[in-house]
This record gives C-alpha cells, sequence and structure tokens, in this order.
C-alpha cells in the first residue's frame, strides 16, 4: 500500500534546481533589466576617471557637509538642496553600490566559467586534432587527410610572427650611433 504524503505540495516543499539560462535569455533579460532602470549612464574612460576623482571623499565627510546643510538654511539656499535631499542622494548611492559589487561579481564569474569552457574546448579539440592525425596515416582514413592538413596551416599561420617594422635610416652624415 502506497503512502501519500501528508500535505498536497510535499513535492513544492523539495527543493527543486532552477533551470539553467541559455546566454541568449540572460542578454535579453539583462537588457530588460537596464531599460528598467533607467539610470544607466555610459562614461568614456576619462569621464569614470574625472568622476571618481573628484568623488573621492570619505563617508565621514560626506556626512558632516549634509550636517553643514541641515544646520544653516543660508547653505541650503546657497546650494539650492534640501538636506534630506541630499540624504537620500547618499543613501541610493550606497545602496547601488550594492549592485555594482554584485553585478561584478556575477562578471567574474561568468567570465571565469567562459574560460573554463574554452580550456575545456582547446583540450578536447587537440585531443581530436592527435587522433585525427594518426588515423590518417592509414589510407583507410584518407577522408581526414584534408582537415588534419587544414588544422595544421591555420595552426602554422597562426604562429607567424609579424613582419618587423623597417628601421627608419639614418640621417645622411650621421653613422646612426649616439656621439660621446
Amino acid at each position: 500500500m502506497d503512502r501519500q504524503p501528508d500535505a498536497p505540495n510535499a513535492k513544492a516543499a523539495i527543493a527543486q534546481p532552477n533551470p539553467a539560462l541559455d546566454p541568449e535569455t540572460v542578454v535579453s533579460q539583462l537588457r530588460a533589466m537596464r531599460a528598467q532602470i533607467g539610470e544607466v549612464t555610459p562614461l568614456s574612460s576619462d569621464e569614470r576617471t574625472t568622476l571618481r576623482r573628484r568623488g573621492r571623499t570619505t563617508n565621514a565627510i560626506l556626512q558632516a557637509s549634509i550636517n553643514v546643510i541641515g544646520a544653516s538654511e543660508q547653505v541650503s539656499q546657497a546650494i539650492a538642496q534640501q538636506p534630506d535631499a541630499v540624504r537620500r542622494l547618499y543613501e541610493e548611492a550606497n545602496r547601488w553600490t550594492a549592485v555594482e559589487d554584485e553585478l561584478r561579481t556575477m562578471l567574474r564569474g561568468i567570465a571565469g566559467a567562459n574560460l573554463v569552457r574554452r580550456e575545456r574546448l582547446a583540450l578536447i579539440t587537440g585531443q581530436a586534432y592527435k587522433v585525427g592525425t594518426e588515423l590518417a596515416r592509414d589510407p583507410a582514413n584518407a577522408l581526414l587527410l584534408p582537415h588534419v592538413e587544414e588544422i595544421k596551416r591555420l595552426r602554422k599561420s597562426g604562429r607567424r610572427k609579424k613582419a618587423a617594422a623597417p628601421k627608419s635610416p639614418a640621417a645622411p652624415g650621421t653613422s646612426g650611433t649616439p656621439k660621446t
């Protein structure tokens, strides 16, 4: 006699593994999320450097400066900012830092997994080349020969060094060696 589970959702209580997403779905979801965020500002390298340098202030200084805004209506009016609005901006920046850290961690994880995939792929294809090379030596496997030769050609062309740039000739009347 089969025993019935005590709760109708007993199967649901058992943790089911999340299905793995394919790369195209992840890209689609990231783009949809980026559109919902609103404030995604692409910056040039120079702009990032400038903003990092100008925004480099300790939390203690930020808090004390916000207190200056709150202590004097004249300061608040001069900078056209209310202390509560500046505090909200401070809190928002801190909350988005957590998002930034999570995304950076995710990116490192995905990049690492991709490196592992590429290394596995290189190992598998290297083995296939070696096995194919050995099998191609037998006339019964002659159909492998053009494939093996193509891989050999591609490997050889990948190892070629680029021609060195020609040196500029020395100016007339000089030997090209520095005078002492």
